[in-house]
């Protein structure tokens, strides 16, 4: 299993719009193959700073979802609505 963690800061004005985004993004991979987690997480102390959690079985299935048709056009769109630059990191179980 790998898990992904990917924290965001959105700009306030787009908040709104980045959350209808990021809860179509999370419905959408929910569904793909491989997809054991997909979730979007705020935080209670900033309500701008949202966090997705992602556990997959594969790095294969990871690469599927990154090139899905849902992934491609979401994406670009949320990155656009970030104060700053998303931090991910990968973790896998041992």
């Amino acid at each position: 299993m790998i898990k992904i963690i990917a924290k965001s800061v959105v700009k306030r004005d787009k908040l709104g719009e980045y959350k209808t985004l990021a809860s179509e993004l999370v419905e959408k991979s929910r569904s793909e193959k491989g997809c054991l987690e997909y979730s979007l997480w705020q935080s209670i102390e900033d309500d701008c700073v949202l966090t997705m959690i992602e556990t997959w079985e594969s790095q294969d299935a990871i690469d599927k979802h990154n090139s899905s048709e849902h992934f491609l056009r979401i994406v670009p769109m949320m990155r656009e609505m970030r104060i700053n630059s998303e931090v991910v990191k990968y973790t896998q179980t041992i």
